[in-house]
């Protein structure tokens, strides 16, 4: 116990991670990989690599050009980094505080405890099957949960987003008997498996694919081999956890901090009365009529385009899904409104997520306009409840005044990388790494790519961002060493996803942890014995790459 209260805040760890980050600059020397802007023949224009040619064995090889650079060494930096660290996360920071308030304010209208209690109520029913019964009715919602948020993380990289999902998942959580490291475990774990394993992520696979020149999406039976196998082990990892702590709740490593949860989750014992203010309808009206005009007026939306990649998308599904979902809504809408005021606040939130899937994987939505559709759930369904403009105001303060320590330590992180980028040493530490491949076998040498790739995943969590810094470098330098670039890929993939889940540079695992109310140590200690098996599997996964005979390596 002593042990526990010594361990420091979250927010002085991440502080000493930046004095380590600006001591390595007085370390490392300052470099860069040497880049040029070329104008496209549309006149549009690009920052590409410079590559040099080198001879080797009477062969000519091309590799990125490189030079060491004077940098400016960080010292008094480390508190501007703090600042510039806000300004670099602005995003998510503002995407947590409007998530939040949205969501105290769809808390206060119970829509959210009656979903539980009636779902709770469903798998109570789903018992008396004795088949079911025997395989475990929770085993099967926990199962089902996780595939479906890893099937998001793996087709379009569903990361910012599950920060939403942990104010539903972890109460669902905790009414089941399980604690909150289980509820984060269905949304965010799960979604980190799927990205981990991505199958048709456009922001990892379609960039690092389209860097290295290969065909979109090629080679993905073996990607979609490896993806049931990481599930595999990491579903099974959480269910032999969950029914643990279900036998012992006490054995939980956050019980403690689980009793606030609890606390909220009492609402429970108290009598809700189900009713339909007349307001109710008019919201009902309102929205019914704006999706309208959006789904069937608006010409562009009437036909969409589920694309999965960049580009020249190879594979895209089209069809009439905002007027499906706005008819859907309309009928629901209806029905639940004919219950209780609070079955449409819950139908409102769940069509909030089927227009987030189709917005992000249709129109590509990012954070901005995801969190606008949930600002405007939060709005409506305190509308529908008839709270008056001041309710709805003060609820919303409070929420975000509750998830305010998670919005803070996002801007803490993200100073680690604006001391890293601007010491310059990013690119020195790759450079240095990347030339330690020379004259190894095949399986070492993506071994080491692999490796690579993990530890810059711990400063650059950004999966996007890392593919363009790593992919021009690696994918010639793999030609280099007669390394197919499809392992190169599948390096970068594994390494870009597993220590996403622990790395405290990732501003959405901090997110997540805030909104959770769990400790990142805790966390840390729960993860680290399933993370070190996914990463040696990541490995074991990488050998037939280089000694198989695999269609599209």
């Amino acid at each position: 116990m002593l042990k526990n209260k010594n361990f420091p805040h979250t927010y002085v760890i991440v502080f000493y991670i930046i004095i380590i980050a600006a001591i390595l600059t007085w370390i490392v020397p300052g470099g860069k990989y040497i880049q040029e802007t070329v104008t496209n023949p549309d006149g549009t224009e690009i920052t590409q690599t410079v590559y040099e040619t080198i001879v080797v064995d009477g062969v000519e090889k091309k590799v990125p050009k490189f030079e060491y650079v004077d940098h400016k060494v960080q010292t008094w930096e480390v508190f501007a980094a703090i600042f510039k660290g806000f300004e670099k996360q602005a995003g998510i920071i503002i995407f947590i505080l409007m998530v939040g308030g949205a969501f105290w304010i769809m808390n206060s209208t119970k829509a959210i405890d009656i979903g539980i209690y009636s779902f709770l109520n469903f798998t109570k029913k789903l018992e008396k099957n004795k088949l079911l019964n025997g395989i475990g009715v929770n085993n099967i919602i926990i199962v089902l949960i996780m595939i479906m948020f890893s099937v998001f993380g793996a087709v379009f990289g569903m990361s910012e987003e599950t920060i939403a999902f942990i104010v539903i998942l972890v109460p669902l959580a905790i009414s089941m008997g399980y604690d909150s490291i289980t509820g984060v475990a269905m949304v965010f774990f799960a979604a980190g498996l799927g990205f981990a394993g991505a199958i048709l992520n456009p922001f990892t696979i379609g960039i690092a694919q389209g860097i290295a020149e290969l065909p979109l999406f090629s080679g993905i039976e073996y990607r979609m081999f490896s993806w049931l196998v990481i599930n595999f082990i990491g579903i099974s990892f959480v269910l032999w956890y969950a029914n643990r702590i279900k036998k012992n709740p006490q054995k939980s490593p956050v019980y403690e901090e689980d009793k606030y949860w609890h606390e909220k989750n009492k609402t429970e014992d108290q009598k809700i009365e189900y009713h339909t203010p007349t307001i109710a309808w008019l919201v009902y009206a309102f929205i019914a009529l704006g999706l309208i005009i959006f789904s069937f007026v608006i010409k562009e939306n009437i036909t969409t385009v589920i694309s999965i990649g960049e580009g020249d998308t190879l594979r895209s599904i089209e069809g009439p899904f905002l007027p499906i979902a706005t008819t859907l809504f309309i009928i629901s809408g209806f029905f639940s409104l004919k219950k209780s005021v609070h079955f449409f606040n819950l139908n409102l939130l769940a069509f909030t997520v089927i227009y987030l899937i189709i917005g992000v994987m249709g129109y590509q939505w990012y954070i901005m306009k995801i969190a606008t559709l949930f600002f405007a759930m939060g709005i409506f369904a305190g509308i529908a409840a008839n709270y008056n403009p001041n309710k709805i105001t003060k609820l919303f303060i409070e929420g975000a005044k509750d998830i305010m320590s998670a919005a803070l330590v996002v801007g803490l992180a993200g100073g680690i990388i604006v001391i890293l980028q601007d010491g310059q040493i990013i690119d020195t530490i790759l450079h240095y790494l990347s030339g330690k491949m020379e004259g190894l076998g095949k399986v070492a040498s993506v071994g080491i790519m692999y490796v690579i790739q993990t530890f810059i995943n711990i400063l650059i969590p950004s999966g996007s961002a890392k593919a363009a810094i790593t992919m021009p470098i690696m994918a010639p330098f793999s030609d280099y060493i007669e390394l197919s670039r499809q392992a190169t890929v599948m390096a970068f993939q594994f390494g870009d996803g597993f220590t996403n889940m622990i790395t405290p540079t990732s501003g959405v695992l901090i997110g997540v942890l805030g909104v959770a109310k769990i400790p990142y140590n805790k966390w840390v200690k729960w993860i680290l014995p399933i993370m070190i098996t996914l990463i040696i599997v990541g490995f074991l996964l990488l050998i037939p790459t280089v000694l198989m005979d695999l269609n599209g390596f």
